[in-house]
């Protein structure tokens, strides 16, 4: 039996702080017992601006280094200039049923390699990297290398001779630069020399006045010339010893401890501003980190840090398997049980967010800002048909909302250098983007008219402004990003074409993401994922509208555009249409099912609300199968959550967790021993997307309701979490044993009506507040946008979606209190 406590605790007000009899997660460090021996091993500290990947080596300590603004090029768009004309005679052709042909059109319009004028976008690229070397400790014993992702700190510990080494390494949060203690446990011991290395062709490295210097300049790439200018200092402070400068090195000996400050900074101020001075701004950084005490430093570091990852604590249990090292776990995951490695995986990538994704920072790319390569794999820059909107998946619902400010920022960047595209190229109003960008923030066409031809990169990125004031209900922040939700509506309503039944408006030129209908062929018009995209930025267009009280005469014309959109189809066989025909194929095993965006991270699709939809979309993931690429894997862990089946979801968060190969290429994913996604290579989106799964199959807050325990893996029966965040301001702790809800708290900090889905079984012992919930939630923040009824082939054999038996309350709050259901 439940009862239900209402605790009129105003937190904001007198900072109280409710027990949760939470068992706090034990094991969250990533533990080796060697040195990394590769780049896939090394581990990853970063504060947003600054990353580094630590190696850990005995005789010699390796730190590969990142600053977020070093990228090739230099400002300016990318926008193909002469080309409507073709994008009207592609339209042509699809309404034609002339598609070879059309995608040929596409393919020569925009060919596969940039034109000798024109560019497909900027690599990010390392900076170099740093290295310390330690003559006679090539024979060193207990060893041991760690990752504590509770303070974002890095160590090293051995022993050589009787003497343990220490070394304690981490990107400051506090102040920008990355910082190394080293110690030891005799007197005078350290004898070690410092050197550094850059792969990038205009460079030097020399030593002044106490400190090795790497300065630097980004490489050109197709029409653009490399213009990022960086400068790298490593400065040594020491207690005892001795430091001498060589000419391109430094070598201490005899010291009882160092401590050396490594900052890096670019002329880079913004994408069309490049006046900086980076021999000021690196100064300024070393100093500002100098004039404090290594102690407080690191204080101040882990304080700042913890401000926002302590605020989520999850412990799903743990066994005998936390004694051993985290490569070894990854190996045995698949056959011994280790929950706590799923907790800790979580908990990884939240980590990983906070150190790639900081406020006043760049968003975090494909590879976060970790990248050892001039020319990485896809530029490791901002792939937007997937990869970037993965990456902020778990910004909101996994407590980490400021991290996602600099995805806002890029996005306003983007609607004013999307206008150039969408005027130029398709002689619209409003802004657009296609499927990538890079630090300059290119919006045209890239990699050629296959992959490239998708205008829709705007229209899922901007989903991420609605989505993030639907969690805090920040009307300031909805009004900062108005206009370019506008922009973003703008553009479709004037692109919008009719189809060839003259029925419907649709995206014309499109695909669906990288995959085809025909061989070769994936250029068409009204693709699931154009129609659902655009029919949510639309209502978000609508409903940001209303209630800033902007564009009524815009607002109703939009809503005129909106319900001649294609409602979603449900094919031959009986699966959810990818395309506005139906030419799914059963066989096809592709990476991308981007149709199911309406399941997820969009909520058109609900169990409870389309279960025919909902059949529709499981026989869709059926069809494609599980094995993937890291990112794909990530993106199914989170529809079979919203599919309600949490041991699928776990089977996925399973084959995600096996070892990843070593070949570069592929699409077989899994992890690193560094518990980073791979692709294969390595892609960060694929940890994003986990954490964000992982999420989901406890707390789900979409279709009107908050749904507790959604899809419990059989394999999770016990645990507690803290801290998770539901749209409309609602914070949830929860516990639960064998499977069952067991204590419930929510915090409301915006007020208004909570409505909570819980499992049938449950039984509260007292109602009073609760209601049976009836009718749509009058809680704004979880309106529903009614979606038209789908058109369903005669050949589909739907046979009915099961669907957990559950009860919906209602109970009204209020800003600031806490309301707790218990069991007895």
């Amino acid at each position: 039996m439940f009862k239900i406590i209402q605790h009129k605790i105003f937190l904001l007000a007198f900072g109280t702080v409710i027990s949760v009899s939470v068992q706090a997660q034990q094991n969250l460090k990533l533990i080796y017992d060697k040195p990394a021996e590769n780049w896939n091993e090394a581990l990853p500290i970063g504060n947003g601006k600054l990353g580094a990947m630590i190696f850990g080596g005995a005789s010699q300590e390796h730190l590969q280094l990142n600053e977020e603004t070093i990228w090739a090029g230099e400002p300016g768009n990318n926008v193909p200039k002469n080309t409507f004309d073709s994008i009207r005679k592609i339209r042509k052709l699809l309404n034609e049923g002339q598609f070879e042909q059309a995608q040929k059109l596409s393919n020569a319009t925009y060919p596969r390699a940039a034109p000798k004028d024109l560019n497909y976008g900027m690599p990010y690229q390392t900076m170099g990297d740093l290295f310390l070397d330690f003559k006679g400790h090539e024979n060193f014993k207990n060893y041991t290398r760690t990752l504590d992702i509770e303070k974002a700190v890095s160590s090293v510990s051995y022993e050589v001779n009787g003497v343990t080494f220490r070394r304690e390494i981490f990107s400051s949060f506090a102040d920008n630069v990355i910082m190394i203690k080293l110690s030891s446990g005799k007197k005078g011991s350290l004898n070690f020399s410092i050197h550094a290395s850059t792969p990038h062709l205009k460079k030097s490295i020399f030593t002044e006045k106490n400190q090795l210097v790497i300065n630097g300049t980004s490489s050109s790439s197709d029409n653009k010339i490399g213009k990022i200018n960086f400068k790298t200092v490593a400065f040594p402070v020491l207690k005892g010893g001795k430091l001498t400068s060589i000419k391109d090195q430094l070598e201490i000996s005899g010291a009882d401890e160092v401590i050396i400050y490594i900052s890096i900074a670019t002329n880079f101020k913004k994408y069309n501003d490049i006046s900086g001075n980076p021999d000021v701004r690196v100064s300024e950084y070393v100093q500002s980190a100098l004039h404090k005490k290594y102690d407080a430093e690191l204080k101040e570091h882990i304080e700042k840090y913890q401000k926002y990852f302590k605020r989520v604590e999850l412990n799903l249990g743990t066994t005998e398997q936390t004694k051993k090292t985290t490569d070894i776990r990854i190996k045995e995951f698949g056959s011994s049980k280790d929950p706590d490695l799923v907790a800790l995986y979580f908990q990884f990538g939240r980590y990983l967010l906070l150190s790639s994704s900081q406020q006043g920072t760049q968003p975090a790319n494909l590879q976060g800002i970790w990248n050892d390569q001039l020319n990485p794999a896809w530029d490791s820059k901002y792939t937007v048909n997937i990869n970037t909107e993965m990456n902020y998946w778990p910004a909101e619902n996994t407590n980490l909302s400021e991290m996602h400010e600099p995805l806002f920022d890029m996005i306003q960047d983007l609607s004013v250098t999307g206008q150039e595209s969408a005027k130029e190229m398709y002689h619209a109003k409003g802004w657009n983007m296609h499927h990538n960008t890079d630090l300059w923030r290119i919006t045209g066409i890239v990699d050629g008219g296959f992959y490239g031809m998708w205008p829709m990169g705007g229209a899922w990125l901007t989903q991420h402004i609605w989505n993030h004031y639907l969690y805090t209900g920040d009307q300031q922040f909805l009004k900062k990003h108005y206009a370019a939700l506008k922009g973003c509506a703008l553009f479709y309503l004037d692109v919008l074409q009719q189809d060839p039944s003259k029925k419907y408006l649709v995206v014309s030129p499109s695909m669906s993401p990288e995959n085809t209908y025909m061989k070769s062929v994936g250029i068409t018009a009204g693709t699931t994922m154009d129609n659902q995209l655009v029919f949510d930025v639309f209502n978000n267009f609508i409903n940001a509208s209303k209630i800033l009280n902007e564009d009524k005469g815009l607002s109703d014309e939009v809503k005129s555009a909106l319900i001649k959109l294609p409602p979603m189809q449900i094919g031959q066989h009986t699966q959810l249409q990818e395309w506005l025909t139906d030419m799914d194929r059963t066989n096809d095993k592709h990476r991308h099912i981007s149709h199911l965006y309406g399941l997820f991270p969009s909520g058109q699709i609900s169990p409870f609300r389309n279960p025919d939809l909902t059949e529709a979309a499981k026989n869709s993931m059926t069809y494609r199968g599980d094995k993937s690429t890291g990112w794909s894997m990530g993106w199914k862990v989170n529809w079979w959550a919203r599919l309600l089946d949490g041991n699928r979801a776990f089977k996925l968060i399973s084959d995600q967790l096996t070892p990843a190969p070593m070949e570069t290429k592929g699409q077989s994913g899994g992890t690193y021993p560094n518990l980073l996604d791979a692709h294969p290579p390595f892609q960060i989106d694929g940890n994003f997307g986990c954490t964000s799964g992982i999420a989901e199959l406890l707390l789900q807050s979409y279709d009107g309701y908050i749904y507790i325990l959604p899809a419990l893996p059989d394999a999770l029966p016990n645990g507690s979490v803290r801290g998770l965040k539901a749209r409309g301001g609602f914070e949830i702790d929860m516990e639960w044993k064998n499977s069952r809800l067991k204590k419930l708290i929510v915090k409301s900090a915006l007020g208004g009506n909570a409505r909570i889905r819980v499992a049938k079984d449950i039984q509260f012992k007292s109602k009073t507040g609760l209601t049976s919930a009836k009718g749509e939630n009058p809680n704004l923040y979880y309106q529903v946008n009614a979606i038209k009824k789908p058109l369903v082939s005669d050949k589909a054999e739907l046979k009915g979606y099961s669907i957990p038996e559950t009860q919906v309350f209602d109970f009204d709050t209020e800003k600031g209190q806490t309301y707790i259901f218990e069991s007895k």
